[in-house]
């Protein structure tokens, strides 16, 4: 088992912050991810910034491209992730489009993943047809390939998915962007709902979360809450973005 299989193996309420890798500055995301481990984090998610981020809303793209003006790349993401791993042993997935790791290399990107301590990746783009080889590689590593279902996803579908990504997947609860409003909590309910009796693996839920009451609402529904957009609001010009980050999850963990 690698750490993300055994966190989601006890049923407990879990918190997943994002953060932008290389925002607000190149070497921020080291201090950011112990921060948030530090207040209670249960996962961590790291997104690779990408010039085409299709499923990101303003906010993240906004970060992105901060980063990518502060030169990141996916050499010194994995570089960052072997200092992170010297501190903390939480669980780290990566955030990436298929291109970025297209470009780096599969075989690399999971070799270097596997190095230097990630547990998953989130692949937001990649559709099932095409994920089948990347999952079954990951897998064979002991990664955990992630792979995202939506309110339009079928219920065959969201079996294969689960099936295929085998650890866990992701359920986005709003169709387009992240950051956007989400529908009615029972559209909400039902939908995850219907993930929960078709899938055979856990699923965390993102997109639109960013208080300590949505935590504890999707966790009724789900394995875990991911807050992304809201983390990056939180750091955006802020002159202690560690001490901020750190405050900001310990409130969503119900900690103040």
């Amino acid at each position: 088992m690698n750490r993300i299989q055994k966190l989601f193996s006890k049923p407990k309420e879990k918190v997943i912050p994002f953060v932008t890798a290389g925002y607000p500055n190149k070497n921020s995301t080291v201090n950011l991810v112990l921060e948030m481990a530090k207040a209670g984090a249960d996962m961590i998610e790291i997104g690779i910034p990408f010039s085409d981020p299709q499923a990101d809303g303003p906010i993240i793209q906004y970060s992105s491209e901060i980063a990518l003006k502060n030169k990141i790349n996916i050499e010194f993401i994995f570089s960052q992730i072997s200092t992170i791993r010297k501190k903390t042993n939480i669980p780290i997935a990566l955030f990436s489009y298929f291109n970025p790791i297209l470009q780096y290399g599969e075989e690399k990107f999971l070799n270097d993943c596997l190095k230097h301590g990630v547990d998953g990746i989130i692949l937001p783009d990649l559709p099932l047809e095409e994920s089948k080889k990347f999952c079954k590689n990951a897998l064979v590593l002991n990664l955990s390939p992630i792979l995202l279902v939506a309110p339009n996803t079928s219920d065959e579908r969201i079996k294969t998915i689960s099936k295929t990504a085998n650890h866990l997947i992701y359920a986005v609860t709003i169709l387009g962007i992240t950051g956007g409003k989400l529908s009615s909590n029972i559209e909400i309910s039902n939908y995850l709902n219907r993930v929960r009796k078709n899938s055979t693996s856990p699923f965390i839920v993102g997109f639109g979360i960013s208080s300590r009451k949505d935590v504890i609402w999707f966790n009724q529904y789900s394995d875990g809450a991911v807050v992304g957009s809201a983390c990056i609001k939180k750091i955006k010009n802020n002159n202690d973005p560690e001490f901020t980050i750190n405050q900001y999850v310990k409130e969503l963990k119900g900690k103040l």
